[in-house]
């Protein structure tokens, strides 16, 4: 069975009332989200989180940015989880749950969407109604994320996802057809040896000197350990790797 929490250098995130727990291509994409947001929108003021879960990507967003962050989770339980985990972190005062349907959310406007939406729309749903609504798009539907993504986003600002690698062609081109524009691509595998399995995708909300970047990563080497660009990633987030 997982753990009841995973405990981060700065944060703790207990999971145990969430379908969906802490995973490794989650915790990549928080911080590949966090390194891009530094790097390119570092006067960024508020960031919403989409499907928040226990509030992971907030969590790692906020160890990193000074931005006011909005975590909106449907899941009462899940939506629970995420206020005891904000209010245990050092950044409780900038970090809020919104217990509510996205599509129900009045457009306010965000410098940075961030998004882990549901994977497994038109496959075998289990029977449970909560890991429905986390594993699959019983509550959202991905071209309803892209739509609402492009109702949300500021003009200047940048939008994160984290989905299969099947599904990756299907949003991008529900990307183009909302008029936004992808500006990275990151495909991820497994291990070497694996094909890829994840596809995170960064994009704006209008053209912008961003060209469209495309790479790869592997999680693990032939030999089963963490890769360099992984671990550098990840540095400062998991207390077994070493450093601030």
């Amino acid at each position: 069975m997982p753990n009841n929490y995973f405990q981060f250098k700065q944060f703790k995130v207990q999971q145990d009332q969430c379908a969906m727990k802490v995973t490794t291509d989650g915790c990549l994409f928080g911080a590949w989200v966090a390194k891009l947001v530094t790097q390119h929108f570092s006067d960024a003021e508020s960031i919403v989180d989409i499907g928040a879960g226990t509030g992971l990507l907030s969590l790692m967003l906020a160890q990193e940015t000074n931005a006011a962050i909005q975590a909106i989770e449907v899941d009462p339980a899940a939506a629970g989880q995420a206020v005891d985990n904000f209010r245990n972190s050092p950044w409780n005062e900038r970090l809020t749950v919104i217990a509510t349907d996205i599509k129900q959310l009045p457009v306010t406007g965000f410098d940075i969407i961030i998004s882990n939406p549901p994977f497994y729309e038109n496959d075998l749903r289990s029977g449970a109604g909560n890991k429905n609504l986390a594993h699959h798009d019983a509550g959202l539907l991905l071209h309803e994320l892209v739509a609402i993504i492009r109702q949300q986003l500021n003009t200047g600002g940048s939008f994160f996802l984290l989905l299969p690698y099947k599904r990756e062609e299907e949003v991008l081109k529900l990307i183009q057809q909302q008029h936004l524009y992808t500006t990275q691509i990151t495909r991820v595998k497994q291990s070497d040896s694996h094909s890829f399995f994840r596809t995170m995708i960064m994009g704006t909300h209008a053209a912008n000197n961003l060209l469209l970047t495309q790479n790869e990563m592997s999680i693990r080497d032939s030999n089963n350990n963490y890769t360099d660009t992984f671990m550098a990633l990840l540095q400062p987030y998991y207390l077994y790797y070493k450093g601030s």
